[in-house]
Parts: structure tokens; C-alpha cells; sequence
């Protein structure tokens, strides 16, 4: 033993300076290197505008994505101050790029509220970043400064001129050393956040310019997150017409806490809550959360039993019959907001629980009594949600009782892998029989196990629990993770680490994708939060040159192929449509060998923003799919030919 510590002495403590301490673990501060990490730096920007627009300095952000994958974040705030710190004989700004927890968010006289709460955030995508140009209009002047490689000082602040404007321009462009998987920043991503943004700050407009495809959106919504339900609720059937809003503010522990709620039910079976703290979605909710449920279910259950005593009919409803088919966006405003990690998920605060209590108690009674049509049509709504969720309680009695739900009780159409260690195993859902055949074939069968699936997978969206629970191909889902679902799940049961989505790159294998996240989404949420939920990558392309050969993901790796490796020869390519197209050694090499495969691991970072797009390619209105496929076609590839 001591032979094995004679090299650990005082030089073994490697002190890390400045910014090294980010690159060296980048996790820490964005959460990974993926895509995820990369937009995570857009964030950290934006929320210091947002900060300014908050803070009632600013009106205007905008958000621009260069040709070359820059992204320029300019407002029209204040001004990020240059004077200098008295502290440290730098310029302030210099030292809000440099250097981790420094910032204005410390400083309650600068910011009453903010989200970016650490005062990590501008140094963190300087540390990560290939270069920082930032650009400073404030008293008079226009100011500049560099930084490269890491976050190192390149030039010192300098007066570029006169100006008689106010506010900030960041440029940055990520280090593709730290972020290997991509630096390209997507539209979609961004577009959705920025218009979220919008939303809860009333009145502010954010403009979006992407120059790769030369598109510019503005976002600006008077009615903030009134307009937020609306949209929501554009294609469905409303149950109160009314939507009920309140904007309110009590005294939390550190001061004045602001709540601002909507909600609005439709006649649809799940419900969507989507929480948010100074602009920051919660999606794992917390004690914001828990003050709107209390609050709700107390006051709509003292407006049924007063109902009742007319009516003679009591009732008594729980959270889950309440939420059913209910659109709400809860926001609060927090001076000093405790979150579980900094990827700032689930609120803390015990004050915020009481305050939304507060808040939405007083005000939702009044709308009930003020809005007898609407209250009773809400009555009614949750009088019938406790009925389906009784019948599907029976359901799942049921299912269980005859083993379809078991554990014990495996699919019979089920090749499950050899090991039992669930931290190693992975199963594939595989669309169809020929599919599932080669899979099973090649795969290796220590750890992988291959689940085929027959026809379309139910569209959960527009169905009852109870037809869910009855429907084969979701029973053998779930019988094979072992989890459970909805409020029964418990992810230590887990029987494999990666469930992977296997389909054909065509239009029904991305429509099976599709109806299968969905599921996941609305019935099995903490696996998909978990991370344990995985997209395969099979080919498109095979190009063959005698016995030369290889395998192209996308038509740009295909181009890059002729262009290089088979240059001068003379090629065949074969485009896969089907995975039944691949013999079970070329699904291995391609799709399911850890060593060469490509997966996408599926996370929630925005639930509001997966909950749009799920509503609207899986909901009633065509005419919301019609739109979102004209929106975004540009930025699809290969989905048939």
C-alpha cells in the first residue's frame, strides 16, 4: 500500500488558475459538452440581458446566429460597467469575463431579481469559448475588449469612440476542443427559448436572425403569459373560455416575492404545468410548485363542496383529477432563489410555497364565484377526470392481477440479454419483424436485448389511461423496463441502462419515433429526465469501391466520402430505407456496436418546449402539424427520397 502512495506528496496538488478550472471540468459549470452544454453558453448570455430587461432597463435583445457558428447576443440595458473595481485595480468588466461568482447579481441594489444567479455565467463561455468580443455603450462612450484561447486577455479596454446609446454585445464562438460532439448551434433550439423568453417578460421584444439560412423572427407579447396559454390552447377545445390570470406579490423571507399565473383547461387528458423562477424553467418543479397544487386543490375543492351543499351532490377531488386537461404557467419573480444544482431544475425556497399559496388562494376563488360558467364547467371537467382516473386505477388493478405488467411476466416476443446487471444491458425497440430479426441476429446477446414492435405504436396524446394501459404494444414496453409507469415508477427497478429507439430513416420510422417519445414523455418522464432514453443513428448511405467500404451518416458525410476516401474510383452507393435492408452484420458494425455506433441520449432540459412540439405533431389540429412541418422543413434532412 505504500508503495502504491509514494508519489502523492505536496507537488501532487495541482492548484487550477482562473478560468482552468472550467475547461478542465466543463460539466461542472454547463452540465456537458454535448449540444445540451454547447446552447447552454447561449443561455448564460442571454439571461444576463434578460437580467436588464428584468431590472426594468431594457426593452429590446437581440440573438443572432452567424454564418460561421458566432452567436452575438446585443441589448439595449445599461451597460455592463468599466469603471474600475476598487478591489482588484481591473475594470469591471474585465473581471465579470474573467472571473468566477463576480458580477452585479451579488448586489441587490443592481439586480432586485435575476437569473443568472452565480455570476459564473460570462466567465464560464469565455473559459470555453475560442474568442469573447464584447462591446460596452454606456456614459457617452463605446467601449471594447478581446479575449481568446480560454478566456485569456487579449487586448485591454479601450474607447472605440462616441456613442449615444446604452447597452451590451457579446460575440463568442465555442472551442470545438471542448464541445467534440458539435459546435453548430441549432435554430430550433434557440427559437424556442427566445420566444419562451418573450413570454414571460411582458412587453419585451427579442429579435432572432439566423444568417446560415438568412431568417429573422421577432417575438413580442403584451399579454406575456396570457398570450403563452393562448397559443397553447390555439387547436383545442376549451373547458373555461375565461383564462383565469392573477399577478401578484407577497413577503417571502428576503424580500418582496412577484407571482405571475394563467391557466386555462381543455377538454384534452394530460395536463401541462410549466413552472419558471426569474425566467429559469423548473421543469422539475419544487416549492412553487407545490404551493400552486395546494392552493388549487383546496380551493377548488371548498367551491365543490359549497356547490354541493346547493346541489346536494359532495365531491371531493384529488391533484390528479384537478390537473387534468389544465394549460398553467407559473412564474415567480424570487430575490434570493435556492436551486438544487446549477443546472437550477427544482426550487428550493420554502417562503415561494406559502406566497403561490397565497397569491393564487385568494385570487382563483374569486375568479370561480366571479365565473360561474366557467367554474362549473371546470367542475364538471375534473368530476369526469376522477371517474377516467378511477377506471384506469381498475385498469392497472387488472393488468396486474393477471400478470400483464409483471415483471416476472416478460413479452414473449421479448430476446432479452443474458446478463442481469441493468447498469450494462440495453434493450432496442425495433420497428418491425425484419428489423427485429437482424437485430437479434447480430446483436450481442450478453447485453442487448431487442423488443420488435408490430404497426403503429398507440398515440397516447388522444387517448384515456385506460385504453393506454390496454394497448399491447405499450404492455410489452413496460412489462420489459420494469419500471411501472405515471406515479407508480420506480427507477430502481430499471432492467436496462439504455432503451434505444431503433427505427427506418424514412417518414413512418420518424412518425413511430415520434408516438414512441410521446409515450415516454407523458408516461414514463424520469426516464426520459434520467437520460435512459436513446435514438440510433443507422446508416443511410453504403458506398463501395471493390473491397473497399464504408458508411455514411448523413448526405454531408456522404459528399465528404467521394470527395476524399473514394476519390478517382469508381463507386456504388446504396441508399437504406429500412433496416430490414442491413444483414445482421452491418446492423452490428453500424447501429449497435458500442465501439463505431452513434446514439442521441433524449433529455428534458425545456419540458414546455417538448410539450409544444409533442402537442402539436400528436394533437387533433392538422392545421398546427401543417404549419410546424412548413416552419422547420429547412431543417430537415433525409427523411425519404
Amino acid at each position: 500500500m505504500a508503495e502504491q502512495n509514494k508519489d502523492y506528496s505536496s507537488d501532487s496538488i495541482k492548484v487550477l488558475k482562473g478560468l482552468e478550472a472550467v475547461r478542465k471540468r466543463p460539466g461542472m459549470y454547463i452540465g456537458s459538452t454535448s449540444k445540451t452544454g454547447l446552447h447552454h453558453l447561449v443561455w448564460e448570455i442571454l439571461d444576463n440581458s434578460i437580467d436588464e430587461v428584468m431590472a426594468g432597463y431594457a426593452q429590446h435583445v437581440k440573438v443572432t446566429i452567424t454564418k460561421e457558428d458566432e452567436i452575438i447576443v446585443q441589448d439595449d440595458g445599461r451597460g455592463i460597467p468599466v469603471g474600475i473595481n476598487q478591489d482588484t485595480g481591473r475594470p469591471a468588466v474585465e473581471l465579470v469575463f474573467t472571473q468566477l461568482h463576480a458580477g452585479g447579481k451579488f448586489d441587490s441594489d443592481s439586480y432586485k431579481v435575476s437569473g443568472g444567479l452565480h455570476g459564473v455565467g460570462a466567465s464560464v463561455v469565455n473559459a470555453l469559448s475560442l474568442y469573447v468580443d464584447v462591446i460596452v455603450e454606456r456614459d457617452g462612450k463605446k467601449y471594447h475588449m478581446l479575449f481568446s484561447d480560454g478566456g485569456t486577455k487579449q487586448t485591454e479596454l479601450a474607447i472605440l469612440g462616441d456613442s449615444d446609446k446604452t447597452g451590451t454585445t457579446v460575440r463568442f464562438k465555442p472551442d470545438a476542443e471542448i464541445f467534440k460532439e458539435t459546435t453548430t448551434f441549432d435554430y430550433i433550439t434557440i427559437r424556442n427559448k427566445v420566444k419562451q423568453l418573450a413570454y414571460l417578460n411582458k412587453g419585451l421584444k427579442i429579435t432572432l436572425n439566423d444568417e446560415r439560412i438568412n431568417k429573422s423572427v421577432n417575438f413580442h407579447f403584451p399579454n406575456g403569459i396570457v398570450d403563452y396559454i393562448r397559443e397553447e390552447n390555439e387547436s383545442k377545445s376549451k373547458i373555461n373560455p375565461t383564462i383565469f390570470y392573477v399577478d401578484g406579490k407577497e413577503a417571502g423571507d428576503d424580500g418582496d416575492i412577484e407571482v405571475e399565473i394563467a391557466l386555462q383547461y381543455n377538454s384534452e387528458y394530460n395536463e401541462n404545468l410549466i413552472t419558471f423562477v426569474n425566467n429559469i424553467n423548473t421543469h422539475e418543479g419544487g416549492a412553487h410548485e407545490d404551493g400552486l397544487r395546494q392552493a388549487l386543490v383546496r380551493i377548488i375543492n371548498r367551491y365543490a363542496e359549497k356547490v354541493a351543499q346547493q346541489n346536494k351532490q359532495p365531491q371531493k377531488f384529488s391533484w390528479d383529477d384537478i390537473k387534468e386537461g389544465m394549460i398553467c404557467i407559473l412564474s415567480v419573480r424570487h430575490t434570493d432563489p435556492q436551486f438544487e444544482g446549477q443546472t437550477k431544475t427544482k426550487l428550493a425556497n420554502p417562503d415561494t410555497k406559502r406566497v403561490v399559496d397565497a397569491v393564487l388562494g385568494k385570487s382563483f376563488e374569486e375568479f370561480l364565484f366571479e365565473n360561474p360558467n366557467d367554474a362549473k364547467a371546470i367542475l364538471d371537467k375534473n368530476n369526469n377526470a376522477q371517474k377516467a382516473r378511477i377506471a384506469a386505477q381498475k385498469a392497472r388493478e387488472e393488468t396486474r392481477r393477471k400478470g400483464a405488467l409483471d415483471t416476472f411476466s416478460l413479452p414473449g416476443k421479448l430476446a432479452d440479454c443474458e446478463t442481469n446487471d441493468s447498469s450494462i444491458s440495453e434493450l432496442y425497440l425495433v420497428e418491425g419483424d425484419s428489423a427485429g430479426g437482424s437485430a437479434k441476429t447480430g446483436r450481442n446477446r450478453h447485453f442487448q436485448a431487442i423488443l420488435p414492435l408490430r404497426g403503429k405504436v398507440l398515440n397516447v396524446e388522444r387517448v384515456q389511461e385506460v385504453r393506454a394501459f390496454a394497448n399491447t404494444e405499450i404492455k410489452s414496453i413496460v412489462t420489459a423496463i420494469g419500471t411501472g409507469i405515471k406515479e407508480d415508477i420506480n427507477l430502481s427497478k430499471i432492467r436496462y441502462e439504455k432503451i434505444v429507439i431503433m427505427t427506418d430513416a424514412d417518414v413512418d420510422g420518424a412518425h413511430i419515433r415520434t408516438l414512441l417519445l410521446t409515450f415516454f414523455y407523458r408516461y414514463m418522464k424520469p426516464l426520459v429526465q434520467n437520460g435512459n432514453i436513446y435514438i440510433a443513428q443507422p446508416p443511410l448511405f453504403k458506398i463501395e469501391a471493390g473491397k473497399k467500404l464504408a458508411y455514411a451518416y448523413s448526405d454531408q458525410e456522404l459528399e465528404t466520402l467521394k470527395a476524399n476516401e473514394f476519390n478517382g474510383q469508381r463507386y456504388t452507393i446504396q441508399r437504406y430505407k429500412g433496416l430490414g435492408e442491413m444483414d445482421p452484420m452491418q446492423l452490428w458494425e453500424t447501429t449497435m456496436d458500442p465501439e463505431r455506433r452513434t446514439m442521441l441520449q433524449i433529455s428534458l432540459e425545456d419540458a414546455a418546449v417538448a410539450n409544444e412540439v409533442f402537442s402539436e405533431l400528436m394533437g387533433e389540429d392538422p392545421e398546427l402539424r401543417r404549419i410546424f412541418i412548413q416552419d422547420n422543413a429547412e431543417f430537415v434532412e433525409n427523411i425519404d427520397y
